[in-house]
């Protein structure tokens, strides 16, 4: 089955080809250098030359939530660009099949249970990363339409939740959740810091699962994709607190000080958990536990 990977130089992408199940795939995973996704000619073309069977779609603007709140306007129109692009020239090109990455910011912020596939559009979004969910829900939308109005076309999406692992953005300013305090807590304990600041107080919670789980799926969603649903979240199921995060990273880097919380600093959604009872039905859970994939992290971290 050949494969167009998007994205396929980022960190999903590159966990995804580094998964044991990738060898069975002919994978197109061009670099942005070699297609740019914001020329949607330059996307057809590839497409007529190459003709994929089924297109993963993981590319995109992607940051954590400092990054989101400086440029809420490139998060937006770069995500929309791309995802229109793609989505717009499978249809043209007749690719049948296709795999969209959404992401589990497109839910409201308001609900502390966890967030079903049928609550998109059911309420508002987290200012945070707004941008950012806009161009998510409207690459999923496109998919929605298109399955819809043509039957001979099937594009579905996948809502992971927060994701972490190798390749991943370390920098503070442009890094998700646990590599951030993967990076201050490594940094503090070199510099023999004996305090790290959070934002926040600590007590919102995420989900967050690893990137070879989520790598593994994508290429199951492959082989079983006409069993998979319209739209589906992959996610753990359960959540931890920030506080609980900082504290599983310091047990796996040794640090023994004390965390400087600071409630004035942004921390977005109280909650952001995925319901998992689709996925579960489906036949498909991840098995990397915290401890060991932050373990895998680190180690990635310290190759830099």
């Amino acid at each position: 089955m050949r494969v167009f990977l998007t994205g396929a130089s980022g960190m999903v992408g590159r966990n995804a080809k580094s998964h044991e199940n990738a060898r069975q795939f002919d994978i197109l995973g061009p670099t942005r250098q070699e297609l740019d996704l914001s020329d949607f000619e330059g996307v057809v073309k590839f497409l007529k030359k190459n003709k994929p069977d089924i297109i993963i779609h993981a590319a995109g603007k992607v940051g954590g939530i400092k990054a989101n709140i400086e440029d809420p306007y490139g998060f937006l129109i770069e995500n929309i660009t791309i995802g229109i692009n793609i989505i717009r020239a499978a249809k043209e090109c007749g690719v049948s099949r296709l795999i969209n990455l959404g992401s589990s910011c497109i839910y409201p912020n308001d609900r502390i249970t966890p967030l079903r596939e049928t609550e998109i559009l059911t309420g508002p979004l987290e200012p945070t990363n707004e941008g950012y969910a806009l161009s998510k829900i409207l690459a999923i939308r496109m998919c929605d339409y298109i399955s819809d109005q043509f039957s001979e076309l099937n594009f579905k999406s996948i809502i992971p939740c927060n994701i972490y692992g190798p390749f991943d953005k370390f920098r503070d300013d442009s890094a998700h959740l646990i590599p951030a305090i993967i990076h201050k807590v490594h940094q503090a304990v070199i510099s023999g810091n004996e305090t790290v600041k959070v934002w926040g107080d600590g007590s919102a919670r995420r989900e967050f699962m690893f990137a070879g789980d989520l790598g593994g799926f994508l290429w199951e969603a492959c082989n079983r994709f006409d069993s998979l649903p319209q739209i589906m979240n992959v996610g753990l199921g359960h959540d931890y607190t920030i506080k609980e995060y900082y504290e599983a990273v310091s047990s796996v880097i040794g640090f023994n000080g004390q965390f400087e919380f600071d409630p004035s600093q942004p921390t977005g959604m109280k909650r952001k958990l995925t319901c998992t009872k689709q996925s579960i039905k489906w036949g498909w859970m991840p098995n990397t536990e915290l401890i060991q994939g932050i373990k895998q992290t680190y180690e990635y971290y310290k190759s830099l």
